[in-house]
């Protein structure tokens, strides 16, 4: 099992006027993966995992658990192998 370090030791770190959909989306954010990016990081399984499990929790603070089990399913599947890297998306929109 792993230790989790509780928030209360970081509280500055994390503004109390958010909610946690706030702090979910802001997660996903961050976990983006920025099209400039896409090339670089389209088959880096972890940051495929990390965007889709952050959505997930989103999708789950807005009471959607249907789209948050995809999301957990895509991450699952970037991180067991069984999902490879989707086309380009440039080469989709050209279509």
């Amino acid at each position: 099992m792993f230790e989790v370090t509780p928030l209360s030791s970081n509280k500055s770190k994390v503004p109390a006027d958010l909610t946690d959909i706030e702090l979910a989306q802001a997660l996903v954010e961050r976990n983006l993966i920025a099209h400039q990016d896409w090339h670089r990081l389209k088959g880096n399984r972890q940051a495929q995992a990390k965007q889709q499990i952050a959505s997930a929790l989103v999708f789950l603070l807005k009471d959607q658990p249907q789209e948050a089990l995809e999301r957990l399913n895509q991450a699952s599947g970037w991180l067991d192998g069984s999902l490879k890297s989707p086309p380009c998306p440039d080469a989709q929109r050209k279509k």
